[in-house]
């Protein structure tokens, strides 16, 4: 569904004030953001081998899309780079 120049997001605002209005009441409730990444082969046993500063080694690659769920449903896939330190997630598609 495409949308209009006047409902497009401009600097994480949206400009259409139907659509903000629409989402109103919903703006405050908390979520589960969760990204999947499967790492096939992965056992119980690796996963009592975590600890602090451990590293997965998740055979993805560079520049794939990963799903990023909210409370279960997806809602963008996205890939991962490092910015300032930190590990962020760049969207690349809204679902």
């Amino acid at each position: 569904m495409a949308e209009s120049a006047a409902a497009a997001q401009i600097d994480g605002k949206v400009r259409d004030e139907k659509t903000r209005d629409a989402w109103a009441h919903a703006l405050g409730l908390s979520c589960t953001l969760t990204v999947d990444m499967p790492l096939p082969g992965f056992t119980i046993a690796d996963i009592l081998r975590l600890g602090p500063q451990a590293l997965v080694n998740s055979h993805w690659q560079v520049g794939a899309d990963v799903p990023l769920r909210a409370n279960g449903r997806l809602m963008a896939c996205g890939e991962f780079e490092v910015v300032d330190n930190h590990l962020a997630l760049r969207l690349t598609e809204l679902a």
